[in-house]
């Protein structure tokens, strides 16, 4: 029953499904939004401006001073919120006093998405509540500017805008330089995909995410010396070599080597999905996790774990991290008969190898983030 004095809003998740470590490169990426996600009840309460969760968050409540908008301690989630919160008051918008309820079923730190949910979620509820006028994509790109400069993550846009754009059944295949994108039908005929959660919580404020960033902003100041480029994505794999001697590091090239060719499987991805090759589409996932393991070195024994054994299931297509890596998430394509089946032989390795015990979730494409 709709509550009179309640503005209710919600923000899906995203899980991509290729094209890691890429979108801050400028290159293409393959999202989606989730069925899981980011609840926001905004109720007027005629005095301050109060932030409250459910037991995903910590802490649960904080009372928000708008005449100091500044992030608290670093690794809390509540710096999302504050963070679209002062950029509306810097646009000069009266804020309102009210009490922000934020809650879901959005694991946090699992490479979801879950702070751009809660980015998005905050930024579509102002924008209604203060007849802003900002169109969809301005809203997310405040949301990836509170990220980078107020979080003090440098991650690139692909998360704010598949949880912005999102569309029910479809994939996004988005150019992360230039924000030109489409739709794609996202059709597993009889498979599904499923997300599991290493339950390795990591934050990327604390992670080697930004140390990857500022690899890849080396690695452009050094080939933008000898040849004009706009991204490192503009490259392409038989390129590479000629950087060999320039890039006198081993482990920049890799990282090099990674962008690259992770970029041009998601247009392999993307034509196989349209050619319903489901075959090929998991041959590229398990390659992508093998370059993003040993390339760019961002996954580790518990994603590991999970892709390795995943794909030695019956009934999996294909497998692969997802998300900013270190911990967090992988997804599977399994036909739907057998999911019950890899969900337990897959718990059952990775407990025996980690002793952490997985969660799953079966994720469907969904629409993006609005006003319920």
């Amino acid at each position: 029953m709709k509550r009179p004095d309640v503005f209710d809003y919600f923000a899906p998740g995203r899980v991509n499904l290729i094209g890691e470590h890429i979108d801050y490169c400028g290159g293409y990426v393959l999202p989606f939004a989730i069925n899981l996600g980011t609840y926001l009840s905004i109720k007027p309460n005629g005095g301050s401006c109060h932030v409250f969760a459910t037991d995903n968050y910590e802490p649960h409540e904080v009372k928000v001073d708008v005449n100091n908008l500044t992030p608290l301690q670093k690794g809390l989630w509540v710096n999302y919120p504050l963070g679209i919160i002062a950029r509306f008051a810097e646009k000069e918008f009266r804020l309102p006093a009210c009490d922000f309820y934020y809650y879901g079923n959005l694991p946090s730190g699992a490479g979801l998405s879950s702070s751009a949910s809660v980015e998005l979620v905050t930024a579509v509820a102002l924008n209604d509540l203060l007849h802003s006028g900002m169109d969809l994509l301005d809203l997310v790109k405040m949301a990836k500017d509170c990220e980078n400069n107020f979080v003090g993550v440098n991650c690139g846009i692909m998360d704010q805008f598949a949880v912005g754009f999102g569309k029910k059944n479809n994939s996004i295949l988005l150019n992360c330089n230039t924000l030109d994108y489409s739709y794609a039908d996202f059709n597993l005929g009889d498979n599904v995909v499923v997300v599991v959660n290493t339950n390795k919580v990591r934050k990327l404020t604390d992670s080697k995410y930004n140390e990857r960033f500022n690899q890849c902003l080396e690695l452009k100041k050094i080939i933008g010396g000898v040849r004009e480029i706009d991204c490192l994505c503009d490259l392409k794999s038989e390129e590479i070599g000629e950087y060999r001697t320039l890039i006198n590091d081993d482990v920049l090239f890799r990282r090099l080597r990674h962008v690259v060719t992770e970029n041009e499987r998601v247009f392999q991805t993307y034509h196989a999905l349209k050619d319903n090759n489901l075959q090929e589409v998991g041959k590229l996932l398990v390659e992508a996790h093998a370059s993003i393991r040993d390339d760019y070195e961002a996954t580790g024994i518990e994603l590991d774990t999970i892709v390795e054994s995943a794909v030695e299931i019956d009934g999996v297509i294909g497998a692969r991290m997802t998300g900013g890596g270190f911990g967090g998430c992988a997804l599977a394509i399994v036909n739907e008969d057998k999911v019950e089946d890899f969900m337990g032989r897959l718990a059952e390795r990775y407990t025996q190898k980690t002793g952490l015990v997985p969660s799953f979730y079966l994720v469907k494409p969904a629409d993006g983030a609005k006003k319920i």
